[in-house]
């Protein structure tokens, strides 16, 4: 077996008015219950040391830039990556990162047991728009601050497997999980800030929104013989609900582990990497039973175009 024990570190609501400092405390907390419990790897959310600022209309670049890191780690999150190697635990989290070049991402990061970067990935499918829509419940800006990923989907190997990462969004895209499933991917960590309703459908039920994104998850790891690590960012933030439900799934898709509140909660469990080997050589044997040959317009189209209608 090659166990890897994880925390699922889901965070409650972090307030505009919260500080860097304050949010890095309430991680180290989650890190050190971890490294009580036995963890090999902590993930924490996606954009996990802010608010989630795109539900704000922003014209000024000086207050969009206020939430963005300009390098990883800073003199906010170092204490963070110390806590972590002092522990040998790995870590993964998300954040708003602005380049060296003035680009704008929103990008996770995977580190080793010694607090060294070992892997980086930029959010691909953005959700939401990039003007203001007055109406909508709500607005979901990251189309305007930030930039589609560019690194792709690496995989990176690190506590003695493969490991990928992706964003919030992704995780509703099958191409996600599939293009880290053709590279052999282990487990994929995701952090996600996923709003309790839909801003242009508040009649969409909560339990509908939590019922596709278990259902995303499930498919993604049975589908492609993978462990994932869902971690949300949850609660009222600045009057915003965001639902938690944060979940660990094994490559069978059954869900091993989920959150159970709202707010600050570690949930653990250990994760044998092998597990993902029947799935991989039986069930979902790549290189026996797939067939490139039909799937072209997977990479030659993007929206949907009945027979008959092309031009």
């Amino acid at each position: 077996m090659r166990n890897v024990t994880v925390g699922a570190a889901q965070l409650g609501p972090i307030q505009k008015a919260d500080s860097r400092q304050a949010v890095v405390a309430r991680m180290i907390v989650l890190l050190e219950e971890a490294a009580e419990k036995g963890c090999d790897f902590v993930v924490f959310p996606e954009l996990a040391l802010t608010t989630f600022f795109p539900r704000w209309y922003m014209e000024d670049q000086a207050d969009v830039d206020q939430y963005f890191e300009r390098e990883m780690p800073n003199a906010a999150t170092r204490p963070l990556f110390e806590a972590a190697a002092k522990h040998g635990i790995a870590i993964s989290f998300g954040y708003a990162e602005l380049t060296p070049d003035g680009q704008h991402y929103n990008t996770s990061i995977l580190t080793d047991k010694t607090g060294a970067i070992v892997g980086k990935y930029r959010k691909i499918h953005l959700p939401g728009h990039a003007e203001y829509e007055d109406d909508i419940a709500f607005q979901h800006l990251e189309k305007r601050y930030f930039l589609p990923g560019d690194l792709g989907f690496p995989v990176f190997n690190v506590l003695g497997g493969v490991m990928g990462m992706c964003i919030c969004n992704d995780r509703r895209w099958p191409e996600t999980y599939r293009v880290m499933g053709l590279q052999g991917v282990e487990m994929v960590t995701l952090g996600f800030n996923t709003p309790s309703t839909n801003a242009r459908s508040s009649n969409e039920p909560e339990e509908d929104r939590v019922f596709h994104h278990r259902l995303s998850l499930q498919a993604g790891a049975y589908q492609n013989a993978t462990w994932v690590v869902a971690v949300a960012k949850a609660g009222v933030e600045d009057d915003h609900p965001l639902f938690g439900c944060s979940a660990i799934v094994a490559p069978n898709g059954k869900i091993v582990a989920e959150s159970v509140t709202e707010e600050d909660e570690l949930i653990v469990h250990t994760c044998d990497l092998d597990a993902t080997r029947f799935g991989k050589e039986t069930v979902f044997n790549f290189a026996k039973h797939r067939r490139i040959e039909h799937y072209g317009l997977i990479t030659e189209r993007t929206g949907a175009i009945v027979p008959g209608d092309e031009e």
